[in-house]
C-alpha cells in the first residue's frame, strides 16, 4: 500500500489541532482541578478551527464569526464555548421603599439599571393591580366602580334586601309611603300614600351592597286624598297592586310588571256632592320600563304601559325623568336630592301631569330604601283618577320613604 506524503500531512495537522479540542471539551475528572477560563482572542487570530470543527463548517452551518470580547472581558470562553458571568437575582415588582428610602428609585431590572441609572433614578415601578385607587363619590360615567359594580357572588334569595329597580321618586303612584301636605283653591289638602314595595325572590346579590341580578317582587299601596278644613275627610282615594319582575346591575336595570289600579270616591264627599257623576275608573295594565345610572347618584328612566283591561280611560301610557339622590350611605347628615316626573296618559290626547322635587335625602346602606323630606310642585291633570279631567297645581311639602 503506497501513502501520499502530502495527505498524511495534512491528517497529521488536523489531529493536532482536533484532538486537544475534544479532549477540552469532555468533562474533568474528579480528582482533576478545573480549568480556569481564557479570555477569547480577537477574531483575526481564532485559528482555523471553532473548536474541533473546521471554521469553514461552522460558518457554512450558520454559525459565523465569533464577535469580539468586550473591553472588561465579561465574555470569556469555557472549553471553547461563550459563558455569561451569573445574573443577579431579580426584586419585587412593585416593592415598597422603607420609611427611610429616598422618594426615587431605580427600575428593578438589572439589564437596564447599569448604563441608565442617571436616566431611571427618577422612574418608579408602576402600582400594582390592586393598588390603583377606585373611585367612590359618584364623579363619572363608570365612577365608583367600587359601590357601583358589584363582586359578590350571585345566589338564590328570599325575601331580599332592597330592589334593583328602584321606584321613580317623583312618581306619584309609586308604592310607598308618602305625606304631601298643599293648599289647592282655597283648600288644605293631605295626599297620603301608604304601600310598600318589597322582593320576594332574587337570584343575585345578598346584603347591604348595590342589589344586581334577577327579582320578582310584589308591590301595592292606597293613595289617598283628606279634607283637612273638613275633619279630614275622604275625597277619593285609589288602590294600586302589582307584580314587578326585574332585571340590573348597578349602572341598567330593566322592569316588566303587571298593575291593577282602580279609582273610588269617598262616601263623605259622595254625601256633599250628590250629584257629582261617580266614575268606575280601572285599569290592569302591563308595563316595560328601563333605568340607567350614568353615576351612582344620577338616574335616567322611561316606561310605557299598554292597559289590557280597562274602564273609563284608555290603554297607553307613558312615564319618564331623572332623579339625582344618594345612592350610597349618606350616614347622619344626609344629601340634597332632586327629581323632575312626567306622566303622559292616551284618555288625556297624551297630556298630562309633570312633578319637580327637590329636599334632602338619607340612605343608610346601598341596599336600603331612601327617606326624603322636601317641597313638591305639581301641575297638570289630577293624579286622583276619580277626577282624571280636572286640572290642578300643587305647591307643597313633603316627606316619602321609597322602598
Amino acid at each position: 500500500m503506497k501513502l501520499h506524503l502530502p495527505l498524511i500531512t495534512a491528517v497529521a495537522v488536523w489531529l493536532g489541532h482536533a484532538v486537544p479540542a475534544r479532549c477540552a471539551d469532555a468533562p474533568p475528572s474528579a480528582g482533576a482541578a478545573p480549568t480556569a477560563p481564557t479570555p477569547a482572542t480577537a477574531n483575526d487570530e481564532e485559528g482555523w478551527f471553532d473548536g474541533w470543527r473546521p471554521r469553514f463548517l461552522s460558518e457554512r452551518l450558520g454559525r459565523g464569526r465569533k464577535p469580539a470580547a468586550p473591553p472588561d472581558s465579561s465574555v470569556v470562553l469555557v472549553a471553547g464555548q461563550e459563558q455569561l458571568p451569573p445574573l443577579p437575582p431579580l426584586g419585587p415588582v412593585n416593592e415598597r421603599p422603607a420609611h427611610d428610602a429616598p422618594v426615587t428609585r431605580q427600575l428593578n431590572d438589572p439589564y437596564l439599571g447599569g448604563g441608565l441609572e442617571a436616566a431611571n433614578q427618577y422612574i418608579a415601578p408602576l402600582p400594582a393591580y390592586t393598588d390603583i385607587p377606585v373611585p367612590s363619590d359618584g364623579g363619572g360615567y363608570y365612577s365608583a366602580t367600587s359601590s357601583l359594580m358589584s363582586s359578590e357572588p350571585y345566589e338564590w334569595q328570599i325575601l331580599p334586601q332592597g330592589l334593583i329597580y328602584r321606584s321613580y321618586l317623583a312618581g306619584e303612584k309609586e308604592s310607598r309611603l308618602r305625606s304631601f301636605w298643599y293648599n289647592e283653591r282655597g283648600r288644605n289638602l293631605w295626599d297620603l300614600t301608604l304601600g310598600g314595595n318589597v322582593g320576594l325572590l332574587r337570584y343575585g346579590t345578598r346584603g347591604n351592597v348595590r342589589p344586581e341580578g334577577w327579582q320578582i317582587g310584589l308591590e301595592g299601596a292606597g293613595i289617598v286624598r283628606l279634607d283637612v278644613d273638613q275633619n279630614r275627610d275622604v275625597d277619593s282615594d285609589d288602590f294600586r297592586g302589582g307584580i314587578p319582575m326585574t332585571w340590573g346591575d348597578s349602572i341598567y336595570q330593566v322592569k316588566f310588571a303587571y298593575y291593577h289600579l282602580s279609582s273610588h270616591l269617598g262616601d263623605e264627599y259622595l254625601l256633599k256632592h250628590p250629584g257629582y257623576p261617580r266614575l268606575n275608573y280601572s285599569r290592569d295594565c302591563l308595563v316595560w320600563g328601563h333605568s340607567i345610572y350614568p353615576t351612582e347618584n344620577f338616574r335616567v328612566y322611561g316606561e310605557v304601559g299598554y292597559a289590557v283591561v280597562y274602564d273609563v280611560g284608555k290603554p297607553w301610557e307613558f312615564q319618564f325623568g331623572v332623579d339625582w339622590a344618594p345612592g350610597g350611605a349618606t350616614g347622619g347628615r344626609g344629601a340634597p336630592f332632586a327629581a323632575v316626573n312626567a306622566h303622559l296618559r292616551e284618555e288625556l290626547n297624551y297630556g298630562g301631569n309633570v312633578v319637580f322635587q327637590t329636599g334632602w335625602a338619607w340612605r343608610r346602606s346601598p341596599a336600603s330604601g331612601l327617606f326624603r323630606v322636601g317641597m313638591e310642585y305639581y301641575n297638570g291633570k289630577d293624579d286622583q283618577f276619580s277626577f282624571y279631567q280636572d286640572s290642578v297645581e300643587k305647591i307643597g311639602g313633603g316627606i316619602w320613604y321609597d322602598f
